[in-house]
């Protein structure tokens, strides 16, 4: 007998223009099966698209190098037909007495013929719908089955009018697809449309009776002491008799590596008539203060395994299914005090702070791998929402698995959007999709797809649109609570009141999120639709500090710049693409950039706004090469989303409720609205929003000039102190203040005191600020920020001459390897041989921050002043003492220097170690998580920083040090 269960087909496949073959399907899953990669078959990429296997067999260039994609024909122009593929492959599968197989495909696009050993099945239309197909009755009786799929793009793919715009012709809105591939402000046009066989296809093996789309909700009671899991499941019988059958549900947790808690254990005995499909609702099962579900920066994101089993009598185990589940509460309204929607989860208020999402990869070519990069990348972040834009897809349960694990709430958007349902230019059709029906089919199996995941926090109709009225009626009804979910205030003290009220919340199609009709409706932007999101370009950094720079108390989209670093522009563009742009002088004062054709193309968005914003890259003098300005714009880049977020959270719950940013990253090699690069190499953006986002965090007001601390979590801080130093480019240090006896009251943002150095006698025109909040009881850091600031109307043109300063460092690393995993400590210490005597806060002993995995310093006490390097190697020892892995050496690197004052903006990076390196070769290794980088540090401190990555097979990595003061880089491990 075959064992149940499901396996997964995503390798072995091949693809062919459906013009170069000329068998029919029967044929190719008969008679004449193609035997190998010879022409016209290609080994193909599924789960991906048309495009992505061309692009793999180099058939056409990689669409996302320089100016490749115009070589490409786009569909417009060649016809559906050359893009209509057929995908082959074989699989396994021997069946026993009463056993069925059914061939899954989670999406495909746009429709299919399906030919499984000479039989026909047509799918049915429709990128965001599960087909199963039941083929137990044409398997073939040796084993080896020969399965063909003949995929039709999409009906109304479009064309790219001369100009691009958003979303084209907007012709792709009448199909149910994603609407982003036609092109958009930030996107180049995707010549097959995703085209493809675009997610997983499996076959999966049950007995009599299979279980089919269970839904698991939880309801709470006595502030969260009283939890009941309810679950209702579809059950169908495909025999000819009646099954007897033993449903279980079981819930357990991990303890500890393969341990297991067995939380609950429940059997119920039901009937099934032949050839029937029954709904069947477990009795609710009871937890007692179960470890709940938070979202990143508020707890531990707690996760029990549901398992859910049904044994048919005279037959055995017949089917089987699980899911992580977390037991958590969301609810939504909106702020009185704001008018901007505001989140609560398990009854504490969430101030929103995230980004919005396109897709991992234009091309489709989805993992794992890289989804779970994607999401650690938003929790690194300290992000706590991710927006999946109307225009992309609807996200994959991959995506929301890493978004349960990490702690991201997702707000889940369907296929609308304003440019291309009824707001675009030219104004596009607001009816939507012309197939209605199929719109509401796709949504409901997506919900259906996604419902059990703790992270999926609302739906929204649409992006900047709602959708056609009868598809929005429809949404409403479908996705209408449950009474329990209604009220934001528990209903009743008990479950059976809970019963008594309505049928139970399991039996919804998911009646525990609320649904929005649009994102600039109910509590977003104006709240009434009006384009109030935005804006989407450079600002000067005071600016997100002001009263009227936005109106709204929660803005789904505000964005800005996103050039990545030299390296990226150099391994995606070839030499043509190098030149950066030309700084033209304006008659007003302002420049403007002028970019290259490559850069334009991949949708530069230049780090000026003549009349609005000087050059802020030029504040730091001119750029003379590709290195030089990829490296003044990280400088730029951080300052501006450390103050974008920090605009808002300065503001949390008296002006704003959220903030979205748009965008987090680009789906291919884009040059804007992004915090790492499609290489997954990030941005000094990404650590600035780090910075920002912690949960507790000190700053500085941009406009007042204040020093603020930001307390989002549930707990008062008593007992805390804000160290601020200043230290100009002399490495003195003019301002020195340590504020005391400092509390900060739960969810709030307390102005402190104001910063007065730039009021002081004769301060200057450019320096440093350090602000350090720590606990007196321990000087343990709770936030430690760092910024570079010139004086009202100046520039930062005097870091220029001080990047000749050479500044001694000291690098302690310790390597930890498992498998192909890398983990390495570091300690940076700027080594100031002139410093008399070092503040208690220079060892940066940072508490412990939840969640988020990285080195907790808390448990080291401080050395004392004037460390020499024998207590110092003492300290490492303490600290890596509390590794269990096997302990590499410890490594200890000097950069020498003679000069005394801040190492600036200090960044390391990890490469492949390569004997017979070619100039301008790519040799990073990506992705790579780093616990801070443009980082900078005052004389005397020291910095801890862990790195961790994966290291291809055969690979040495090493480890470089650059900085504004350090430019050939130095290896130091």
């Amino acid at each position: 007998m075959a064992s149940i269960g499901k396996t997964r087909l995503d390798s072995g496949w091949l693809a062919a223009r459906s013009t170069e073959v000329s068998l029919s399907g029967t044929q190719l899953t008969t008679t004449h099966p193609p035997s190998g990669p010879t022409a016209p078959w290609l080994n193909a990429v599924v789960p991906g698209t048309v495009l992505a296997t061309l692009a793999e067999n180099k058939v056409v260039p990689d669409p996302f190098y320089g100016l490749q994609n115009e070589t490409i024909i786009d569909i417009a122009d060649s016809g559906r037909e050359y893009y209509t593929f057929w995908f082959f492959t074989t699989f396994q599968s021997k069946l026993s007495g009463n056993q069925h197989l059914d061939l899954n495909f989670r999406g495909i696009n746009y429709s299919a013929e399906v030919y499984l050993n000479g039989h026909k099945k047509v799918m049915p239309k429709g990128m965001f719908r599960r087909h199963s197909l039941d083929v137990t009755d044409i398997l073939h009786p040796d084993g080896q089955n020969l399965l063909a799929v003949l995929v039709h793009p999409p009906d109304h793919p479009g064309r790219i009018p001369p100009k691009g715009g958003q979303g084209g012709d907007h012709e792709i809105g009448k199909d149910v697809a994603t609407q982003y591939v036609q092109g958009w402000d930030w996107m180049a046009p995707i010549r097959d449309r995703n085209t493809g066989i675009w997610d997983e296809v499996s076959v999966s093996i049950t007995g009599p009776v299979n279980i089919i789309d269970p839904h698991l909700v939880s309801s709470f009671f006595d502030d969260y002491k009283r939890v009941y899991l309810h679950a209702t499941t579809e059950l169908e019988n495909r025999s000819a008799w009646v099954a007897e059958c033993s449903l279980n549900i079981q819930v357990t947790t991990g303890v500890e590596g393969n341990i297991c808690l067995v939380e609950h254990l429940q059997t119920q005995h039901l009937s099934i008539p032949a050839g029937s499909q029954v709904q069947y609702t477990f009795p609710e099962l009871f937890f007692y203060k179960p470890d709940l579900w938070w979202p990143n920066g508020m707890g531990k994101q707690s996760l029990y395994n549901v398992h859910i089993t049904v044994d048919v009598k005279g037959y055995g185990e017949s089917d089987a299914w699980s899911h992580l589940f977390g037991f958590r509460k969301i609810e939504s309204h909106i702020d009185s005090a704001t008018g901007g929607r505001l989140f609560k989860v398990n009854g504490q208020p969430i101030f929103i702070r995230g980004g919005n999402w396109i897709l991992s990869d234009g091309l489709l070519r989805l993992s794992k791998e890289r989804y779970e990069t994607d999401i650690k990348f938003h929790a690194d972040m300290n992000f706590n929402m991710i927006r999946c834009w109307g225009g992309g897809l609807a996200e994959r349960p991959e995506f929301y698995h890493y978004c349960d694990i990490y702690g991201l709430l997702v707000w889940e958007e369907f296929w609308i959007t304003g440019d291309v349902d009824g707001r675009g230019d030219p104004v596009s059709n607001p009816n939507g999709p012309q197939d209605h029906d199929l719109f509401l089919i796709c949504a409901r199996d997506t919900v259906k797809l996604l419902r059990n995941h703790p992270s999926l926090a609302l739906w929204v109709g649409g992006n900047e649109q709602v959708p056609p009225d009868d598809i929005n009626k429809a949404l409403n009804n479908d996705l209408r609570l449950h009474p329990y979910f209604e009220n934001s205030n528990e209903i009743s003290k008990s479950s059976e009141d809970l019963s008594a009220v309505s049928k139970d919340p399991s039996q919804y199609l998911d009646g525990t999120r609320v649904y929005i009709q649009g994102s600039l409706w109910d509590g977003f932007a104006d709240g009434k639709g009006g384009f109030t999101d935005g804006p989407y370009e450079i600002q000067n950094p005071e600016a997100f500090f002001k009263n009227d720079f936005y109106s709204h108390g929660f803005n789904p989209e505000v964005g800005s710049v996103g050039m990545p670093v030299a390296e990226t522009i150099r391994a995606t563009m070839p030499q043509e693409g190098w030149q950066i742009p030309l700084f033209k002088k304006l008659p007003n004062g302002y420049t403007e950039e002028v970019p290259n054709p490559i850069w334009e193309y991949h949708k530069y968005i230049p780090y000026s706004k003549p009349k609005k914003c000087v050059d802020q890259i030029e504040l730091y003098g001119t750029p003379k090469d590709l290195d030089d300005f990829c490296l003044k714009a990280q400088l730029a880049n951080y300052i501006q989303y450390r103050a974008l977020l920090e605009g808002w959270t300065s503001r949390m719950w008296s002006k704003y409720t959220g903030v979205l940013i748009w965008k987090t990253q680009n789906p291919w090699t884009g040059l804007r609205g992004q915090f790492y690069d499609h290489l997954l190499d990030q941005t000094a953006g990404f650590y600035g929003c780090r910075c920002a986002a912690e949960p507790i965090h000190v700053q500085l007001n941009l406009a007042t000039y204040f020093i603020e601390v930001v307390n989002t979590t549930s707990d008062e801080l008593s007992n805390i102190a804000i160290e601020a130093s200043v230290w100009d480019l002399e490495g003195t240090c003019p301002y020195y203040k340590v504020f005391e006896n400092l509390s900060a009251p739960a969810k709030k943002t307390v102005p402190i005191v104001e910063m007065k150095y730039p009021k002081s006698k004769n301060p200057k025109p450019v320096f440093f600020l350090l602000l350090k909040l720590y606990r007196t009881s321990d000087f343990g850091i709770l936030s430690r920020n760092f910024y570079w600031l010139h004086l009202s109307g100046g520039d930062y043109k005097l870091l220029e001459p001080y990047r000749r300063k050479k500044i001694p460092l000291k690098i302690a690393s310790k390597v930890f390897i498992k498998g192909s995993t890398y983990e390495i400590e570091m300690h940076v210490e700027n080594v100031d041989k002139k410093a008399d005597s070092r503040s208690l806060t220079y060892m940066n002993n940072f508490t412990a921050k939840q969640g988020n995995g990285d080195l907790d310093m808390a448990s080291v006490e401080p050395a004392a002043s004037g460390t020499d390097e024998k207590n110092e190697v003492g300290l490492f020892q303490r600290i890596f003492r509390s590794f269990t892995k096997e302990n590499g050496s410890l490594k200890v690197t000097e950069v020498n220097g003679a000069d005394v004052g801040v190492a600036f903006f200090l960044h390391f990076s990890v490469h492949a170690l390569k004997t017979d390196h070619k100039e301008g070769e790519d040799t990073r290794i990506l992705p790579v998580h780093y616990s801070d980088n443009y980082f900078s540090l005052v004389p005397g401190e020291v910095m801890p920083i862990k790195i961790t990555f994966k290291v291809p097979p055969g690979v040495t990595p090493r480890v470089t040090l650059h900085g504004w003061n350090y430019h050939g880089g130095h290896t130091v491990h």
